[in-house]
């Protein structure tokens, strides 16, 4: 959830890594589980379902 609501708020990969302090990596695993689950194709589709329906 974190993870998704940093991406809503446009940080890139190596800020959210640096905020949450874990490895770049470990994001962009978070990310591709993310677009899984919310059944979305990139970073601003996610960001949209955010703002229209709360974090998860």
């Amino acid at each position: 959830i974190e993870v998704l609501r940093l991406i809503a708020e446009g940080k890139t990969n190596h800020e959210i890594a640096a905020e949450l302090a874990i490895a770049v990596k470990t994001v962009k695993t978070h990310i591709t589980n993310i677009f899984a689950k919310l059944e979305v194709g990139d970073r601003t589709q996610a960001a949209v379902y955010v703002h229209r329906n709360g974090p998860l």
